[in-house]
């Protein structure tokens, strides 16, 4: 059982999925049927509907044209109260989906269907259950071909498209940097990743404050920071509340030739004593504490909560990167003790060094990388602080000092081309 998260943090996090799931069975629905939570997560990049069930659900998924509709027949479910309010879910902003009905079709099947403002390619696949959440079934609806023309200047759609063809590895650069000196001969670009979102929600609060929330918040904060300054620029993994995998935020990273990549988190656990700032970096030879270790592989189950077909989640090891790897690592404990001493401003620290453990999304093999866990969230106090526009722009400006630090002191030159 060694690879699980600990016990607490587990916990911590299954309870705050547990709330929610109270929150939606509150509705009341027959005893015959599974559907217990049906949630839809709108984004400019792809749509998903989330059902979720007692039992694994079985089902049959078709097109329907004049008008564009994406049907599914769920077999063995009955209607419920849950599965009636579906088209109360539906936002009027949703830049795919119309309307959502559903209907009892034959004895033994439920038929949803979705009425498309547009051409979509759905992908439709089931996930067992994880950290508090039961069996889902889940249905992305992403722009058909030919219709992404507007994403030419974000790869984000691509790489996703890619990465569900399990296609991501062969689609990425042989290195990143770009020709030039950053900040001198080109702008240096940061890759800022606000952690989690859709279904992913990360570590919940006692006063039901969101993980994907305030990172998100933070992030945009940093942002505006970087792109105020002439020779910087930044780029998000995500900019609004969608769940990305997170290969894909690494390839988005590498795809746009990053500088620095920065990961921003809220921490959790179960005793709400635990409070203050820590900064990670990539270990390839086992974690440098149990915290780290256990963190490493909550953050790691990510991709598991968020909701990824098995098709995109080939992790390939990158053996002929390990020598740049291990450059690219000493780069990030540089970067990532600018950072901290930056927090240590703010905050209180949780540890005055940088840790290290096997993050998934710190393995851009050449791109300085670190994990911010910016407070605990779960610490009373540190959730209230959380929640304020000053402290969460003290950690924007925090991470930011950090960066310009970090090139004050002679970041490293990209290779020249």
């Amino acid at each position: 059982m060694s690879d699980l998260p600990s016990p607490g943090r587990r916990l911590f996090l299954k309870s705050a999925g547990a709330t929610l799931l109270l929150g939606v069975s509150k509705v009341g629905f027959a005893a015959s049927s599974h559907v217990v939570a049906i949630r839809i997560w709108p984004s400019s990049t792809y749509s998903r509907l989330t059902l979720e069930s007692n039992t694994p659900l079985k089902y049959k998924q078709f097109a329907l044209s004049n008008p564009q509709r994406v049907v599914v027949d769920i077999s063995n479910v009955h209607l419920n109260r849950v599965l009636n309010n579906v088209g109360k879910l539906v936002r009027h902003d949703d830049p795919y989906i119309k309307n959502a009905r559903v209907g009892q079709f034959n004895p033994t099947t439920v038929r949803l269907v979705l009425e498309l403002k547009r051409n979509v390619t759905p992908k439709v696949f089931t996930l067992d259950p994880v950290a508090g959440m039961k069996n889902r079934l889940v249905l992305d609806l992403y722009p058909a071909q030919g219709h992404s023309n507007h994403h030419h200047d974000d790869p984000l759609l691509a790489l996703l498209e890619d990465y569900n063809k399990g296609d991501l590895e062969a689609s990425q650069p042989a290195s990143a940097p770009l020709p030039g000196k950053a900040g001198h001969d080109r702008p240096i670009i940061i890759m800022i990743d606000p952690g989690h979102g859709g279904e992913d929600t990360g570590a919940i609060g006692k006063h039901k404050t969101r993980e994907k929330d305030v990172v998100l918040q933070i992030a945009r904060r940093l942002k505006a920071l970087i792109d105020k300054q002439h020779n910087m620029r930044a780029h998000m993994t995500r900019s609004e509340d969608v769940f990305i995998p997170l290969k894909v935020r690494v390839a988005k990273a590498r795809r746009l030739r990053a500088d620095l990549f920065v990961s921003i988190h809220a921490d959790a656990f179960t005793s709400r004593a635990a409070r203050g700032s820590s900064v990670f970096a990539l270990s390839k030879h086992g974690a440098t504490s149990t915290a780290a270790r256990y963190l490493a592989q909550t953050q790691n189950e990510s991709d598991l909560i968020g909701g990824v077909s098995m098709s995109g989640d080939r992790y390939l090891d990158h053996t002929m990167f390990d020598m740049v790897q291990s450059l690219t690592v000493n780069d990030s404990l540089k970067f990532g003790k600018e950072v901290l001493s930056g927090m240590g401003k703010i905050n209180h620290l949780h540890k005055k060094t940088v840790d290290q453990a096997g993050f998934a999304v710190l393995k851009a093999p050449d791109i300085p990388s670190i994990l911010v866990e910016t407070a605990f969230i779960s610490n009373l106090e540190e959730e209230r602080k959380l929640r304020t526009s000053k402290f969460q722009q003290q950690v924007a400006h925090a991470i930011f000092s950090g960066i310009k630090a970090y090139f004050a002191h002679g970041a490293p030159l990209a290779p020249q081309k």
